[in-house]
């Protein structure tokens, strides 16, 4: 019987030898996994951000026509100087146009001081847009690099 113990003794110290570097490999491929998971995190985060200052920019733009009225050059450069992005741009060029409010459909074209169907007169309205090229920290399969992020805002002027 003392030989049997011996034996089991002995076959689990054989299992506890060919399981020494299992512990290495799982580690190695958790690892990878979070370290990937963590810089796709990174990547979209700096995405975002960068789409949140295109958005305010065409914001910036939008204000700018609120208090001066309409200039296509002075929005645009309102809306190249409100962020720190190298990339961005007044793309397309800032618009003025006359338009009736609609729930569904944003801003109808319409003649200047014309009725609206919805009551009220037709208005002036100006569209400043903002543009901006992302390039990924790292090359994602399926994402095209770099991405064209925009943005744009209406505003009525009167």
């Amino acid at each position: 019987m003392t030989g049997a113990v011996v034996m089991s003794r002995a076959r689990r110290s054989g299992l506890r030898q060919t399981q020494d570097g299992n512990s290495t490999i799982e580690f190695a491929i958790v690892v990878s996994f979070l370290a990937t998971l963590v810089l796709g995190i990174l990547d979209f985060g700096v995405g975002f951000w960068e789409q949140m200052q295109v958005g305010n920019a065409a914001q910036a733009g939008a204000d700018y026509a609120v208090k001066n009225g309409f200039n296509s050059t002075n929005i645009g450069t309102a809306i190249t100087s409100a962020t720190g992005l190298a990339s961005i741009a007044a793309s397309p060029a800032p618009t003025q146009s006359c338009g009736c409010p609609s729930a569904t459909l944003g801003v109808v074209s319409s003649t200047c001081g014309a009725s609206c169907a919805s009551g009220g007169t037709a208005g002036t309205y100006v569209t400043a847009n903002a543009q901006a090229s992302y390039t990924t920290l790292f090359p994602w399969p399926g994402i095209s690099n770099p991405v064209t992020l925009s943005a744009s805002a209406i505003v009525r002027t009167n």
